[in-house]
């Protein structure tokens, strides 16, 4: 099954390890790059950059078990546990240390399997993802983390909050197709039960604080400046503790991505292109 909301990426579903996952792709190039949904988005939330990514590496786009429009396993939705799965995800694409660029969500995945499978992956680039313990995080992020149980948000209408997190975004217009595809990925209770993901953060982000000074992948860390979901000291966490890392700020908010689309394309292929060789030397920090 295949679905176009634009000319450039058109989605298929695939079966990984016994569940039914949506991804897109690109032509192949030499070298290959694994991106990762942000949340409560899709891979239409890379729409905006995926003609400029693609024209330097070979991109492999996925929904996360339980976010877009892939099948859910709750033993997947913690950020260590997913971390394994993106290793089954390279595995399945064929794709042999290749870089990976996991904003948001896809933050604490890449880093923990970064930390538990050394040399996996050529590089990273993360963000906008709660990383920092103690906790830091802001509206409305803080609140789902932080309720005794997730029961009160099941009689919230989904589309409501999900629309509600898109109206942030200030730069850039959605396309109607992939509002579309965000609202309708998390009907029913695919919402509340993705919550899930981040409300291991209590638990999950002081081990990972701990892995972070043995990570020796090259990560790239993009935030927004005006993050106030994910505030930037998030960034700066992981930058004051990752051996090879480069930290840059966007001024903008949560989704960067498609928000400042040019800029972060731009340090991402930056990035591939060279930058990553150089990250932890005096210049780069």
């Amino acid at each position: 099954m295949t679905r176009s909301l634009n000319t450039s990426i058109q989605t298929k579903f695939c079966t990984i390890d016994g569940l039914s996952i949506r991804f897109a792709e690109s032509e192949e190039r030499d070298q290959h790059a694994l991106l990762l949904c942000p949340w409560p988005e899709s891979i239409f939330a890379f729409e905006p950059i995926w003609e400029q990514l693609a024209e330097h590496t070979h991109l492999v786009a996925v929904d996360l078990p339980g976010f877009g429009h892939s099948e859910r396993r709750d033993a997947l939705l913690s950020p260590r546990a997913m971390g394994g799965f993106v290793l089954r995800l390279a595995d399945a694409f064929g794709l042999e240390q290749p870089h990976a660029v996991g904003p948001d969500i896809g933050t604490g995945a890449l880093l923990f399997a970064a930390a538990l499978y050394p040399g996996r992956f050529r590089s990273l680039v993360v963000g906008s993802g709660g990383a920092a313990f103690p906790l830091q995080l802001g509206s409305p992020l803080k609140d789902w983390v932080e309720a005794p149980d997730i029961e009160g948000y099941r009689s919230v209408d989904p589309r409501q909050i999900i629309a509600r997190a898109l109206s942030t975004i200030q730069q850039y217009t959605v396309s109607d197709a992939a509002r579309e595809d965000y609202l309708s990925a998390y009907e029913g209770d695919r919402f509340v039960e993705s919550m899930r993901f981040v409300r291991t953060f209590p638990m999950e982000l002081p081990i990972l604080r701990d892995l972070l000074p043995q990570i020796q992948t090259p990560v790239q860390i993009i935030m927004g400046s005006h993050d106030h979901v994910v505030p930037s000291i998030n960034g700066e966490f992981l930058h004051t503790r990752l051996p090879k890392s480069k930290l840059d700020s966007i001024d903008t908010g949560h989704f960067v991505w498609e928000d400042s689309a040019d800029e972060y394309a731009a340090l991402v292929t930056r990035w591939w292109n060279g930058g990553y060789v150089t990250a932890g030397s005096a210049t780069a920090r």
